[in-house]
């Protein structure tokens, strides 16, 4: 009996670790100043977005304009330029 117990609370406990990782906190949101550099950046990327990485969006989109910078016009290359990175996530 006392060992259906402890295998009972073991299983108990690694379940609610388990669900505590996956469901985690959500990201934090973007601070103004990354939120104006990414509207500056749409702004003026908006045509070398659609001709050179259409089909793409988000992280995608970023790889595939970062991959192809001389492929750009000037004006979005400036802009992704001024684009703050963001902080490396904590190990």
């Amino acid at each position: 009996m006392k060992l259906k117990s402890l295998v009972l609370c073991v299983s108990l406990l690694a379940a609610g670790v388990a669900t505590s990782v996956t469901m985690g906190q959500a990201p934090p949101a973007p601070s103004p100043e990354m939120q104006a550099a990414r509207e500056a950046m749409r702004k003026a990327c908006d045509a070398d977005m659609k001709s050179t990485c259409s089909g793409k969006e988000g992280r995608e989109m970023m790889q595939c304009m970062r991959a192809n910078t001389d492929k750009l016009s000037p004006s979005c290359k400036d802009a992704m330029s001024k684009m703050p990175r963001p902080p490396a996530p904590a190990q």
